[in-house]
């Protein structure tokens, strides 16, 4: 019995050993089947699968074939059989995600923390990974520790679903969010800390906090803050200051953070000699005025960079566009002074092979050629690159203006500038409504065209109505009458102004306007303008009207037609006409009606406005507006319409629209012949960032007050002034002003008004 079981075991081994040996042996595939799908297609499995028809496999070729499907990440198992010759792939598909859920969540978007989580590969309609499922803690808690919100807990719950799908519900607990509770600077031996901890974006809550959140703690800004210290230091001289190290740290609570800056300051240089070096392409007398640095002087990072730029800048001005300018600091250590030696290397000298145009679908080639400075065939200047830009910019045709200067290839000594320029829509046809407390109710229709069919041609035609003015007009000008630049303009339009809704008074115009304009530039920023117009205004008095104008309309008449000129100067360096951070603008106009017309007076008017920027942040704007007119031959007085006004959110704010100066024997603004108007304002952006370009906050100063020096002589007591804050919106809706002004000499018989505002919309 023993026997026979011995033999039976020994039969059946060798039957497995023998089996083993066919399985081990290769097989060509003559037909492969797919088994287990149920949303990924067939063809998506043979596209990844790396076995073909007619291929012979072995057992080593399996553990390849079924890595490479695992690598897809769309199966959490698959297995490999054969029967005969047929490959049969086995697989179970990874479950698929049908909904992500975020709740909880209040300082951040869903529609953020849900495109956080796509970038790391969890979505909607995508296969479910659990390798990415266990990182969704992670990167979602990074988006709040940027907030501050160290204490944040995220839970994830997976619901399986019909049809092998899964709902993702992530639950987070956003807890308080961290704030700095302390900066400490240690190792500061010669400078106060509060002076260094000014630099810092970075501080602990103070009022302006809940707007700036300058108060949370945030990696970047404080390498920012690092590098605006070792900046302050090294601009006064420490040339060998450091900062050793850098500890954060934060309570058990998580609501507090501590941060200490161990900084080593090191002795302070002075200058002791400047030398210039390399290959000089100017005389030295032209680059020292470049550097602004004086012997005997501390040592100052900013000024040897700003200095180096100069250089860089007025040799790329002289055509060496790849110039190479390097500062060289040799530090004696004994004496505590520095020699800087600034190195010129010009390299070739580089002219503009080509200027080339792009993007301008609409838009003539010639409109934006006649702007260049830079011109082909001439010696490269940045400066004139630079000029071309403004110049492509200030014709407002083009969203945007990108200017690249790549080398020739093959060439080193050329170069092309290539222009590209997102047009604006040419044709622009509207309808606006708006308020004012002035005018009330305001209604416009236009339709133009700045860019008539790409010629750069304006043509307009507008339409304004308010309670005060129903204004309605033609126009048409050709900035490039002549090649050089002389622009020629037509104007035409209808004008009836009730003063006595504007508070003034009481008294109506009807006036019929033709002209024509020349205008002829000086200069880049310089602009002389000539002016005819043919003026037919009807005068006429309204009930109660006021002993001095039916005086005025005794002496001039009801009906007037005259021929009037004019003459204007313009400057103007503003970065931005809208929202300007640096430059000034000003603007002399003399006009006046000629001899023989039936009413014979003129006026002189002068604006001068001036921007400094004080920070990245705030800008000084100062503004200063004179005006001065008066009749002469037969005319007894100026005209009252063209009188000039003060008050209001244009002039002298915290006191009524035209309410300043002058009155009638009605007790009504008649205006002056004399203004005098000044204002100054510390301007700076909103703080929220996505509307720091569109919102513009003031703290400002207003002086000014109309006379009329026939009657009376200039009395400088009686400027007024106010005090206030002042708010811009240029939103999608149209401009939005508003002050709140403070009148800080007031007498009885002004009238004041705090809160003023003028908004008008477009659709």
């Amino acid at each position: 019995m023993k026997r026979s079981t011995q033999l039976f075991l020994l039969s059946l081994l060798c039957i497995l050993f023998s089996a083993a040996l066919r399985a081990a042996e290769p097989i060509e595939v003559t037909d492969i089947r797919i088994e287990g799908l149920q949303r990924i297609s067939a063809g998506t499995v043979f596209n990844y699968l790396p076995v073909r028809i007619g291929q012979r496999i072995s057992p080593e070729d399996t553990a390849g074939i079924i890595r490479e499907l695992y690598k897809t990440g769309f199966f959490k198992d698959v297995r490999l059989e054969h029967e005969g010759s047929v490959l049969i792939v086995s697989v179970t598909e990874r479950a698929a995600i049908a909904k992500i859920e975020i709740s909880g969540n209040k300082s951040i978007e869903s529609e953020q923390l849900l495109a956080s989580l796509k970038d790391i590969g969890l979505a909607e309609g995508r296969v479910l990974n659990r390798f990415v499922l266990n990182q969704i803690e992670q990167e979602l808690g990074r988006l709040f520790f940027n907030l501050g919100k160290y204490g944040v807990e995220v839970k994830t719950t997976v619901t399986p679903l019909e049809r092998n799908r899964v709902a993702i519900a992530i639950d987070v607990r956003e807890g308080v969010t961290a704030r700095i509770k302390k900066i400490n600077i240690v190792g500061n031996r010669t400078i106060d800390e509060d002076d260094l901890l000014d630099e810092f974006e970075l501080s602990p809550p103070n009022f302006l906090s809940f707007i700036s959140r300058n108060d949370q703690y945030s990696r970047q800004k404080l390498s920012g803050d690092l590098e605006k210290l070792r900046s302050y230091y090294l601009d006064r001289g420490y040339i060998n200051f450091k900062i050793s190290s850098t500890q954060v740290s934060i309570t058990p609570n998580k609501q507090d953070i501590y941060i200490t800056v161990n900084v080593s300051e090191g002795d302070v240089y002075k200058i002791r000699d400047i030398k210039l070096t390399g290959e000089l392409v100017a005389p030295p007398e032209e680059f020292y005025p470049l550097i602004h640095l004086k012997r005997g002087s501390e040592f100052s990072r900013k000024q040897v960079l700003g200095s180096t730029e100069r250089i860089g800048e007025m040799l790329g001005d002289l055509g060496y566009a790849f110039a190479n300018v390097n500062s060289i600091p040799d530090i004696d250590e004994k004496t505590k002074e520095v020699d800087i030696t600034f190195f010129v290397d010009p390299g070739k000298r580089v002219y503009v092979r080509r200027v080339n145009m792009g993007g301008n679908n609409q838009t003539r080639d010639e409109v934006l050629r006649r702007e260049m400075r830079q011109m082909e065939a001439a010696w490269f200047s940045a400066a004139k690159v630079k000029e071309s830009k403004k110049r492509l910019q200030r014709l407002d045709y083009f969203e945007e203006v990108h200017i690249e200067t790549p080398a020739v290839p093959g060439s080193t000594d050329q170069v092309d500038v290539n222009i590209k320029v997102t047009e604006k829509p040419m044709g622009n046809l509207g309808a606006g409504i708006g308020f004012s407390q002035s005018q009330g109710a305001i209604f416009n229709a236009s339709i133009s065209q700045n860019n008539f069919l790409g010629t750069g041609k304006r043509v307009s035609a507008a339409l304004n109505t308010s309670a005060a003015n129903k204004v309605y007009s033609l126009g048409y000008t050709n900035p490039y009458y002549t090649v050089d630049g002389i622009s020629r303009g037509f104007n035409l339009s209808y004008r009836e102004t009730d003063f006595e809704e504007v508070d003034t008074a009481r008294y109506l115009i009807d006036s019929f306007v033709a002209g024509v304009n020349f205008g002829i530039p000086t200069s880049d920023t310089d602009r002389l303008v000539f002016d005819l117009d043919i003026d037919s205004t009807t005068f006429k008095l309204g009930a109660d009207a006021s002993d001095e104008l039916m005086a005025y309309q005794a002496d001039n008449g009801e009906d007037s037609v005259s021929l009037r000129a004019g003459l204007s100067w313009s400057h103007d360096t503003r970065d931005s006409a809208v929202l300007p951070t640096e430059g000034g603008y000003q603007r002399v106009a003399g006009s006046f009606s000629l001899p023989g017309s039936d009413l014979e007076y003129y006026r002189l008017e002068y604006n001068n406005k001036y921007y400094i920027p004080l920070s990245k942040t705030f800008t000084l704007g100062m503004e200063a507006d004179l005006g001065y007119g008066d009749a002469y031959g037969s005319t007894s007085k100026l005209p009252p319409w063209r009188n000039f006004f003060a008050g209001g959110r244009k002039t002298v704010r915290g006191f009524k629209d035209y309410s300043l100066g002058p009155r009638d024997s009605e007790d009504e603004p008649l205006g002056g012949n004399l203004k005098v108007v000044g204002n100054v304002e510390v301007l700076f952006p909103a703080p929220f960032k996505l509307m720091e370009k569109t919102v513009r906050i003031g703290l400002f100063v207003d002086a000014g007050n109309v006379y009329d020096i026939t009657e009376s002589s200039f009395d400088f007591g009686k400027i007024r002034y106010s005090t206030g804050i002042s708010g811009f919106w240029l939103s999608p809706f149209g401009a939005f002003g508003v002050s709140f002004g403070f009148p800080l000499n007031a007498e009885s018989d002004d009238e004041t008004e705090i809160f003023q505002f003028a908004f008008g919309s477009a659709f």
